[in-house]
């Protein structure tokens, strides 16, 4: 009995920190003034730097918009697809608004707001190319970004012998597509169209349709309080329309229907 109540009280006392620890991520951005927010700005639509080199896109924006409703400053915390997590993990930033799809394997390490944002991923290729199964990938080489949903979905569908070529952020991954040293990419239309008019010679379209992924703004598990907070964001910003009229100005589309059901 003795060492049952010491257990108990061991495991309250972790359950106590744990939740002491949650209130104070919120209450220390608060006091701080500032929210650190870990961002890939090589990401156009998404995030990228302006033409003076100011931090910019439907991410950027909506980054804004959460600290502003906050009362806190952003700091953003520049990252790429690989380092999304880890920069969360480390402390390094207090959450990660950066084009991040909410996954079942991703949901193992972090916890995900409502949705907010999301995008359709395809498989492009040179419209000369004639691809309509993955099998048809046989051979071929294919770019993806390391660590994002489109290199898991690439590597599970994609035939053994077709190539997996991947590069550490998107910025990469575009470059070396604009550069001819690849012809197939796993990628959303936006960065599919400046691929193209970047290099319209590689004349791509959309081939085969990969996933539509809703994403969420990604904080530590034991965040709670910094999660109701973002969650309750979420949802007035979908129905007061502003995060919609953030997706449109900088993504050319509609926010996904999905996305926006799924944030009520």
């Amino acid at each position: 009995m003795k060492t049952l109540a010491t257990a108990l009280a061991a495991t309250l006392a972790v359950l106590t920190l744990n939740q002491a620890a949650s209130a104070d991520v919120l209450e220390k951005i608060k006091s701080d003034g500032v929210i650190r927010i870990a961002v890939d700005l090589s990401v156009p639509p998404w995030s990228f730097k302006d033409e003076n080199l100011n931090p910019t896109g439907s991410e950027v924006e909506a980054a804004k918009l959460l600290a502003a409703d906050l009362g806190v400053k952003m700091e953003i915390v520049a990252t790429n697809s690989a380092n999304r997590i880890p920069f969360l993990m480390s402390h390094r930033a207090d959450a990660v608004l950066s084009a991040l799809s909410i996954t079942d394997e991703r949901k193992k390490l972090i916890a995900f707001s409502l949705p907010y944002s999301g995008a359709t991923s395809y498989i492009a290729a040179p419209k000369s190319m004639q691809i309509k199964t993955f099998a048809d990938l046989s051979g071929k080489r294919i770019a993806v970004t390391r660590g994002t949903t489109n290199d898991a979905d690439v590597t599970a569908a994609a035939p053994r012998d077709a190539e997996i070529v991947r590069f550490e952020d998107e910025a990469t991954t575009m470059t070396a597509v604009v550069s001819n040293q690849l012809d197939l990419v796993a990628q959303v239309p936006t960065l599919v169209e400046l691929i193209n008019k970047k290099n319209p010679a590689k004349d791509l379209e959309l081939k085969l349709s990969l996933r539509t992924a809703p994403m969420g703004v990604g904080m530590r598990k034991e965040d709670t309080e910094l999660k109701q907070w973002i969650d309750g964001w979420v949802k007035k910003n979908i129905a007061n329309g502003k995060l919609q009229a953030i997706f449109k100005k900088f993504q050319g589309a509609d926010l996904p229907q999905e996305v926006i059901a799924a944030s009520q």
